[in-house]
């Protein structure tokens, strides 16, 4: 397993280790070959995920600089162990401790499958 620890994600993205020659997920879930063949999506795991959308902080007429205020966000809908669909397009495919990880956009994701017994370290 990878050791996230140090790992950052910025923004909506979501980190995901893509799963080779994906036929039927293990809740069940089968890809059509047409998909498959033409490789526009994939599916994976989701490793770990970003802080999601920043919120605007309102607006102080007196002096802001002075103060230090924290980014508020909106949260992700991906969650640590789902298992995710993605557009393959919109992957940016790394390599990490000699593991092939994907890093996508949630705008790129199509559908998350979210059980308990899916993820498996």
């Amino acid at each position: 397993m990878i050791n996230t620890e140090k790992i950052i994600i910025v923004g909506d993205r979501v980190l995901i280790k893509p799963e080779e020659n994906l036929e039927k997920t293990n809740s069940g879930l089968y890809l059509p070959p047409g998909i498959k063949e033409k490789e526009k999506v994939q599916g994976g795991y989701v490793i770990k995920v970003g802080p999601g959308y920043p919120i605007a902080s309102p607006v102080d007429e007196d002096e802001p600089w002075k103060e230090e205020k924290t980014t508020n966000y909106i949260p992700l809908q991906a969650k640590q162990g789902d298992f995710a669909l993605f557009l393959k397009k919109d992957a940016v495919e790394i390599e990490l401790e000699k593991q092939k990880l994907v890093i996508v956009p949630q705008s790129a994701v199509l559908l998350l499958i979210r059980d308990e017994d899916l993820f498996n370290p």
